[in-house]
């Protein structure tokens, strides 16, 4: 496997990406994600339903006509990404990880329609601004956005900054999918504690929400449909997650369609 990553680090996109039976991660990764799954034997499950949810509102957005897609700290682009989920799209990934953004470009293989910036979400004047977007999207885009999986790397701060960001970067009619993992606030357990330790010390901090904080983090995106609501409504799955996936912390993965 070509780049790869002699930090011994494992990395939060290739830790997803094992996560998801894909193979482009290494072994320190596999370490990490099966540790992780220790901690929090429910995490498979949940990786699963944000994968299965990016699929459905992507394949959404398709059938409304939406052809252009900015997708935010992407990961890899493997298992039913973007790209292959609405292949006749031109879409924007980015990652702030080089090695990702070098290995994710090799996994593109020359694809016209998909382009890799190495940059840091947080950086939303770079991202807004740069040449490759404006001649992928076009300089007053109407886009699908792609915020899943994120808001749980970030601050509130830094996602509102984000999300007020795009919304005033976007063309009315734009849309965008957005996933929140929350918990409830007054629960913690030892192994919960140790899975947020893991993820700060791969340098990914990682942090839960409540739903009524990430009805707030939305605005001014309006509600499209249902709003927020737990995957498990939004993928027809209800009755799949069981008390025991809560992991004693009240754990639920909410989604949203939003527009301009």
């Amino acid at each position: 496997m070509e780049n790869q990553d002699t930090t011994g680090i494992p990395n939060a996109g290739r830790v997803y990406d094992y996560l998801l039976g894909g193979h482009h991660n290494y072994e320190v990764d596999r370490r990490a994600a099966e540790f992780m799954t220790s901690l929090v034997p429910s995490t498979p499950k949940w990786v699963r339903k944000l994968r299965r949810f990016l699929h459905y509102a992507v394949s959404q957005l398709a059938k409304e006509g939406f052809d252009r897609f900015l997708d935010l700290a992407s990961g890899l682009p493997t298992k039913e990404h973007i790209h292959s989920t609405a292949p006749e799209s031109n879409v924007i990934y980015m990652d702030i990880n080089p090695g990702v953004v070098v290995y994710g470009t090799q996994i593109l293989d020359g694809n016209p329609r998909a382009r890799y910036l190495e940059v840091d979400i947080r950086d939303m004047a770079t991202i807004v601004n740069s040449p490759i977007v404006k001649e992928m999207l076009g300089e007053t885009p109407k886009v699908g956005i792609g915020f899943n999986a994120v808001t749980c790397f970030l601050t509130e701060d830094e996602a509102q900054h984000i999300v007020q960001t795009l919304y005033n970067w976007a063309a009315p009619g734009s849309k965008m999918f957005v996933t929140f993992e929350t918990k409830d606030p007054n629960l913690m357990t030892p192994k919960m504690q140790q899975f947020l330790d893991m993820f700060a010390q791969m340098g990914s901090p990682y942090y839960f929400t409540t739903l009524e904080k990430a009805k707030e983090l939305i605005k001014p995106w309006k509600e499209d449909g249902p709003g927020l609501r737990p995957l498990d409504e939004w993928l027809d799955l209800q009755g799949d997650t069981a008390s025991e996936d809560r992991e004693g912390v009240g754990l639920e993965f909410y989604g949203a369609m939003l527009k301009k």
